[in-house]
Protein backbone atom coordinates (compact mmCIF):
# COMPACT_ATOMS: atom_id res chain seq x y z
CA UNK A 1 0.00 0.00 0.00
CA UNK A 2 1.50 3.33 -1.11
CA UNK A 3 0.53 6.39 0.93
CA UNK A 4 1.47 10.00 0.29
CA UNK A 5 1.88 11.86 3.58
CA UNK A 6 1.69 15.65 3.91
CA UNK A 7 2.79 17.64 6.98
CA UNK A 8 2.41 21.42 7.47
CA UNK A 9 1.54 21.82 11.15
CA UNK A 10 4.23 24.37 12.03
CA UNK A 11 7.34 25.52 10.15
CA UNK A 12 8.31 22.43 8.14
CA UNK A 13 6.73 21.77 4.75
CA UNK A 14 7.01 18.01 4.30
CA UNK A 15 5.85 15.21 2.02
CA UNK A 16 6.72 11.52 1.93
CA UNK A 17 5.74 8.28 0.25
CA UNK A 18 5.60 5.21 2.51
CA UNK A 19 4.99 1.61 1.51
CA UNK A 20 2.98 -0.63 3.85
CA UNK A 21 3.47 1.67 6.82
CA UNK A 22 7.16 0.93 7.31
CA UNK A 23 9.27 1.38 4.19
CA UNK A 24 10.33 4.94 3.37
CA UNK A 25 10.41 5.53 -0.39
CA UNK A 26 10.90 9.28 0.01
CA UNK A 27 10.88 11.82 2.83
CA UNK A 28 11.20 15.45 1.76
CA UNK A 29 11.32 18.39 4.17
CA UNK A 30 11.62 22.10 3.38
CA UNK A 31 12.60 23.89 6.58
CA UNK A 32 11.77 27.49 7.44
CA UNK A 33 14.22 27.69 10.36
CA UNK A 34 16.45 30.36 8.85
CA UNK A 35 13.47 32.53 7.99
CA UNK A 36 12.05 32.41 11.53
CA UNK A 37 15.44 32.68 13.29
CA UNK A 38 15.52 36.45 12.78
CA UNK A 39 12.35 36.70 14.89
CA UNK A 40 13.53 34.29 17.59
CA UNK A 41 10.60 31.93 16.98
CA UNK A 42 7.90 30.86 14.55
CA UNK A 43 5.72 33.64 13.10
CA UNK A 44 2.41 31.96 12.12
CA UNK A 45 1.61 34.24 9.17
CA UNK A 46 5.11 33.83 7.73
CA UNK A 47 4.88 30.06 8.19
CA UNK A 48 1.57 29.88 6.31
CA UNK A 49 2.85 31.91 3.38
CA UNK A 50 5.98 29.79 3.10
CA UNK A 51 3.89 26.60 3.11
CA UNK A 52 1.89 27.97 0.17
CA UNK A 53 5.11 28.62 -1.75
CA UNK A 54 6.76 25.30 -0.92
CA UNK A 55 4.02 22.68 -0.76
CA UNK A 56 3.70 21.85 -4.47
CA UNK A 57 7.48 21.58 -5.12
CA UNK A 58 7.89 19.46 -1.97
CA UNK A 59 5.11 17.02 -2.94
CA UNK A 60 6.48 16.81 -6.48
CA UNK A 61 9.96 16.07 -5.14
CA UNK A 62 8.64 13.37 -2.81
CA UNK A 63 6.82 11.63 -5.67
CA UNK A 64 9.86 11.88 -7.96
CA UNK A 65 12.25 10.51 -5.34
CA UNK A 66 9.90 7.60 -4.69
CA UNK A 67 9.52 7.05 -8.45
CA UNK A 68 5.77 7.00 -7.91
CA UNK A 69 2.99 8.78 -9.80
CA UNK A 70 -0.26 10.07 -8.33
CA UNK A 71 -2.05 7.28 -10.21
CA UNK A 72 -0.02 4.66 -8.32
CA UNK A 73 -0.95 5.95 -4.86
CA UNK A 74 -3.42 4.06 -2.69
CA UNK A 75 -4.21 6.89 -0.25
CA UNK A 76 -3.36 10.42 0.86
CA UNK A 77 -2.71 11.31 4.51
CA UNK A 78 -2.37 14.75 6.04
CA UNK A 79 -1.82 16.29 9.46
CA UNK A 80 -5.02 18.11 10.48
CA UNK A 81 -3.96 19.01 14.03
CA UNK A 82 -2.66 20.08 16.41
CA UNK A 83 -0.68 23.01 15.07
CA UNK A 84 -0.99 26.49 13.59
CA UNK A 85 -4.38 26.89 11.93
CA UNK A 86 -3.14 28.71 8.84
CA UNK A 87 -0.28 26.30 8.35
CA UNK A 88 -2.51 23.25 8.74
CA UNK A 89 -4.97 24.60 6.18
CA UNK A 90 -2.34 24.58 3.45
CA UNK A 91 -1.65 20.87 3.84
CA UNK A 92 -5.27 19.84 4.41
CA UNK A 93 -6.56 21.71 1.37
CA UNK A 94 -3.94 20.24 -0.94
CA UNK A 95 -4.50 16.73 0.42
CA UNK A 96 -8.25 17.02 -0.14
CA UNK A 97 -7.70 18.31 -3.67
CA UNK A 98 -5.35 15.46 -4.58
CA UNK A 99 -7.58 12.81 -3.02
CA UNK A 100 -10.67 14.18 -4.77
CA UNK A 101 -8.95 14.53 -8.15
CA UNK A 102 -7.60 10.97 -8.08
CA UNK A 103 -10.49 9.33 -6.18
CA UNK A 104 -8.16 8.28 -3.35
CA UNK A 105 -8.99 7.58 0.31
CA UNK A 106 -8.12 10.53 2.56
CA UNK A 107 -6.88 10.20 6.15
CA UNK A 108 -6.66 13.07 8.63
CA UNK A 109 -3.84 12.33 11.09
CA UNK A 110 -3.12 13.60 14.59
CA UNK A 111 0.39 15.09 14.51
CA UNK A 112 1.17 13.72 17.99
CA UNK A 113 0.13 10.21 16.98
CA UNK A 114 2.37 10.59 13.96
CA UNK A 115 5.37 11.18 16.22
CA UNK A 116 4.65 7.86 17.93
CA UNK A 117 4.46 6.01 14.61
CA UNK A 118 7.89 7.25 13.62
CA UNK A 119 9.07 4.29 15.72
CA UNK A 120 7.52 1.96 13.13
CA UNK A 121 9.84 3.29 10.44
CA UNK A 122 12.97 1.57 11.72
CA UNK A 123 13.99 -1.78 13.19
CA UNK A 124 11.47 -4.34 14.41
CA UNK A 125 7.73 -3.79 14.60
CA UNK A 126 7.13 -2.45 18.15
CA UNK A 127 3.66 -4.03 18.19
CA UNK A 128 5.22 -7.47 17.70
CA UNK A 129 8.26 -6.98 19.92
CA UNK A 130 8.09 -5.93 22.71
CA UNK A 131 4.32 -5.64 22.15
CA UNK A 132 1.63 -3.52 23.81
CA UNK A 133 1.20 -1.66 26.08
CA UNK A 134 3.88 0.88 25.16
CA UNK A 135 4.68 4.03 27.14
CA UNK A 136 5.17 6.99 24.79
CA UNK A 137 6.89 10.28 25.56
CA UNK A 138 6.00 12.90 22.94
CA UNK A 139 8.16 15.97 23.55
CA UNK A 140 8.22 18.87 21.11
CA UNK A 141 8.01 22.64 20.90
CA UNK A 142 4.31 22.64 21.70
CA UNK A 143 3.72 19.45 23.68
CA UNK A 144 5.18 17.28 26.41
CA UNK A 145 2.85 14.31 26.86
CA UNK A 146 3.10 10.88 28.46
CA UNK A 147 0.73 8.54 26.64
CA UNK A 148 0.01 4.85 27.20
CA UNK A 149 -0.49 3.10 23.86
CA UNK A 150 -2.58 -0.02 24.55
CA UNK A 151 -2.96 -0.94 20.89
CA UNK A 152 -3.14 0.68 17.48
CA UNK A 153 -5.33 3.74 17.94
CA UNK A 154 -5.88 3.11 21.67
CA UNK A 155 -4.35 5.82 23.87
CA UNK A 156 -4.59 7.04 27.44
CA UNK A 157 -3.09 10.40 28.38
CA UNK A 158 -1.17 9.96 31.63
CA UNK A 159 0.57 13.30 31.99
CA UNK A 160 1.24 16.55 30.18
CA UNK A 161 2.96 19.85 30.78
CA UNK A 162 1.07 22.34 32.91
CA UNK A 163 2.90 25.32 31.42
CA UNK A 164 5.77 25.43 28.92
CA UNK A 165 6.47 22.44 26.70
CA UNK A 166 10.00 21.05 26.86
CA UNK A 167 10.87 22.35 23.39
CA UNK A 168 9.47 25.77 24.19
CA UNK A 169 11.58 25.92 27.35
CA UNK A 170 14.71 25.09 25.33
CA UNK A 171 13.89 27.98 22.97
CA UNK A 172 13.40 30.41 25.85
CA UNK A 173 16.56 29.21 27.60
CA UNK A 174 18.60 29.69 24.44
CA UNK A 175 17.20 33.21 24.10
CA UNK A 176 18.20 33.98 27.69
CA UNK A 177 21.75 32.79 26.98
CA UNK A 178 21.98 34.55 23.62
CA UNK A 179 22.36 31.26 21.73
CA UNK A 180 19.80 31.86 19.01
CA UNK A 181 16.97 29.82 17.50
CA UNK A 182 16.06 26.98 17.42
CA UNK A 183 16.92 26.53 21.07
CA UNK A 184 17.20 22.74 21.35
CA UNK A 185 20.16 22.27 19.02
CA UNK A 186 21.75 25.52 20.27
CA UNK A 187 21.62 24.41 23.92
CA UNK A 188 22.96 20.97 23.01
CA UNK A 189 25.91 22.43 21.08
CA UNK A 190 26.80 24.82 23.91
CA UNK A 191 26.51 22.06 26.53
CA UNK A 192 28.56 19.48 24.63
CA UNK A 193 31.34 18.05 26.77
CA UNK A 194 30.49 20.27 29.75
CA UNK A 195 29.94 18.93 33.28
CA UNK A 196 27.91 21.77 34.81
CA UNK A 197 29.03 23.36 38.06
CA UNK A 198 25.75 25.23 38.39
CA UNK A 199 22.59 23.33 39.32
CA UNK A 200 19.05 24.26 38.41
CA UNK A 201 15.92 22.99 40.20
CA UNK A 202 13.66 20.18 39.02
CA UNK A 203 9.88 20.43 39.20
CA UNK A 204 8.80 16.92 40.17
CA UNK A 205 5.05 17.57 40.60
CA UNK A 206 4.85 14.99 43.39
CA UNK A 207 2.13 12.40 42.95
CA UNK A 208 1.52 13.39 39.35
CA UNK A 209 2.91 12.42 35.96
CA UNK A 210 2.48 15.99 34.73
CA UNK A 211 5.42 18.21 33.83
CA UNK A 212 6.34 21.81 34.59
CA UNK A 213 9.26 23.61 32.97
CA UNK A 214 8.47 27.27 33.65
CA UNK A 215 10.28 27.17 37.01
CA UNK A 216 13.47 25.80 35.46
CA UNK A 217 13.33 28.52 32.81
CA UNK A 218 12.87 31.24 35.45
CA UNK A 219 15.68 29.83 37.61
CA UNK A 220 17.99 29.95 34.60
CA UNK A 221 17.05 33.58 33.97
CA UNK A 222 17.83 34.51 37.59
CA UNK A 223 21.16 32.64 37.47
CA UNK A 224 22.12 34.41 34.26
CA UNK A 225 21.15 37.82 35.63
CA UNK A 226 23.06 37.22 38.85
CA UNK A 227 26.19 36.79 36.74
CA UNK A 228 25.42 39.90 34.69
CA UNK A 229 24.43 37.83 31.68
CA UNK A 230 21.47 39.15 29.72
CA UNK A 231 20.52 38.86 26.03
CA UNK A 232 22.40 41.50 24.08
CA UNK A 233 24.67 42.35 27.02
CA UNK A 234 27.96 43.96 26.10
CA UNK A 235 31.38 42.89 27.27
CA UNK A 236 34.03 40.35 26.50
CA UNK A 237 32.30 37.53 24.61
CA UNK A 238 35.18 35.13 25.23
CA UNK A 239 35.00 35.67 28.99
CA UNK A 240 31.24 34.96 29.01
CA UNK A 241 31.48 31.77 26.97
CA UNK A 242 32.38 29.38 29.84
CA UNK A 243 29.44 30.67 31.89
CA UNK A 244 27.04 30.35 28.96
CA UNK A 245 28.18 26.78 28.32
CA UNK A 246 27.89 25.88 32.00
CA UNK A 247 24.37 27.27 32.28
CA UNK A 248 23.35 25.59 29.02
CA UNK A 249 24.62 22.26 30.36
CA UNK A 250 22.85 22.80 33.70
CA UNK A 251 19.57 23.59 31.94
CA UNK A 252 19.82 20.58 29.63
CA UNK A 253 20.66 18.33 32.59
CA UNK A 254 17.63 19.54 34.51
CA UNK A 255 15.13 19.05 31.67
CA UNK A 256 16.52 15.65 30.69
CA UNK A 257 16.50 14.47 34.31
CA UNK A 258 12.80 15.27 34.65
CA UNK A 259 11.86 13.72 31.29
CA UNK A 260 13.72 10.48 31.98
CA UNK A 261 12.54 10.11 35.58
CA UNK A 262 8.89 10.79 34.80
CA UNK A 263 8.87 8.51 31.76
CA UNK A 264 10.39 5.58 33.63
CA UNK A 265 8.01 6.15 36.56
CA UNK A 266 5.05 6.05 34.17
CA UNK A 267 6.35 2.88 32.52
CA UNK A 268 6.66 1.15 35.89
CA UNK A 269 3.21 2.25 37.04
CA UNK A 270 1.50 1.00 33.89
CA UNK A 271 3.46 -2.20 33.33
CA UNK A 272 4.50 -1.04 29.89
CA UNK A 273 6.51 -3.52 27.83
CA UNK A 274 8.56 -0.82 26.14
CA UNK A 275 9.13 2.91 25.76
CA UNK A 276 8.77 5.01 22.62
CA UNK A 277 10.20 8.52 22.31
CA UNK A 278 8.95 10.95 19.67
CA UNK A 279 9.02 14.65 18.89
CA UNK A 280 11.80 17.12 18.17
CA UNK A 281 13.09 17.24 21.76
CA UNK A 282 13.83 13.51 21.63
CA UNK A 283 16.54 14.18 19.05
CA UNK A 284 18.59 15.46 22.02
CA UNK A 285 21.63 13.22 22.44
CA UNK A 286 21.74 13.38 26.25
CA UNK A 287 18.06 12.46 26.53
CA UNK A 288 18.50 9.48 24.21
CA UNK A 289 21.57 8.24 26.06
CA UNK A 290 20.10 8.70 29.54
CA UNK A 291 16.82 7.03 28.66
CA UNK A 292 18.56 3.97 27.28
CA UNK A 293 21.05 3.81 30.14
CA UNK A 294 18.35 4.12 32.81
CA UNK A 295 15.65 1.83 31.42
CA UNK A 296 17.20 -1.46 32.55
CA UNK A 297 15.70 -4.36 30.60
CA UNK A 298 12.84 -2.24 29.29
CA UNK A 299 13.30 -1.74 25.51
CA UNK A 300 13.55 1.89 24.40
CA UNK A 301 12.62 2.70 20.80
CA UNK A 302 13.79 6.08 19.52
CA UNK A 303 13.61 7.05 15.85
CA UNK A 304 16.73 8.55 14.26
CA UNK A 305 16.91 12.33 14.79
CA UNK A 306 15.63 13.06 11.27
CA UNK A 307 12.40 11.21 12.11
CA UNK A 308 12.03 12.84 15.55
CA UNK A 309 11.54 16.30 14.09
CA UNK A 310 8.45 17.11 12.03
CA UNK A 311 8.25 15.02 8.86
CA UNK A 312 5.61 13.47 6.61
CA UNK A 313 6.92 9.90 6.72
CA UNK A 314 5.47 9.48 10.21
CA UNK A 315 2.11 10.83 9.00
CA UNK A 316 1.92 8.32 6.16
CA UNK A 317 3.04 5.49 8.46
CA UNK A 318 0.31 6.36 10.94
CA UNK A 319 -2.27 6.47 8.14
CA UNK A 320 -1.40 2.93 7.10
CA UNK A 321 -2.47 1.64 10.51
CA UNK A 322 -5.51 3.95 10.47
CA UNK A 323 -6.59 2.35 7.20
CA UNK A 324 -7.05 -0.96 9.02
CA UNK A 325 -9.49 0.31 11.63
CA UNK A 326 -10.84 3.78 10.76
CA UNK A 327 -13.15 5.00 8.01
CA UNK A 328 -11.68 7.46 5.56
CA UNK A 329 -12.11 11.18 6.19
CA UNK A 330 -14.88 13.04 4.44
CA UNK A 331 -14.46 16.07 2.23
CA UNK A 332 -15.44 18.15 5.25
CA UNK A 333 -12.15 17.26 6.99
CA UNK A 334 -11.13 20.40 8.85
CA UNK A 335 -8.10 21.58 10.77
CA UNK A 336 -8.07 21.11 14.55
CA UNK A 337 -5.34 23.38 16.00
CA UNK A 338 -5.93 22.18 19.59
CA UNK A 339 -6.33 18.46 18.83
CA UNK A 340 -5.12 16.23 21.68
CA UNK A 341 -4.23 12.56 22.01
CA UNK A 342 -5.73 10.22 24.56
Amino acid sequence: MLILGIETSCDETAAAVIEDGRRILSNTVASQVEMHARYGGVVPEVASRQHILQILPVVSQALNQADVTLEQLDAVAVTHGPGLAGALLVGVNLAKALAFAKSLPLYGINHLEGHIYAAWLQGDDPAASPGFPLLCLVASGGHTDLVLMEGHGAYSLLGRTRDDAAGESFDKAARTLGLGYPGGPAIQRAAQGVSPRERLPRAWMAGSLDFSFSGIKTALLHKAQSHGLTPGSTGDVASREPLVKDLAAAFQESVVDVLVTKTLDAARRTGAKGIILGGGVTANTLLRERMRASSGELPVMIPPPALCVDNAAMIAACAYFHSRRHPVAGWDLDVMPSLSLG
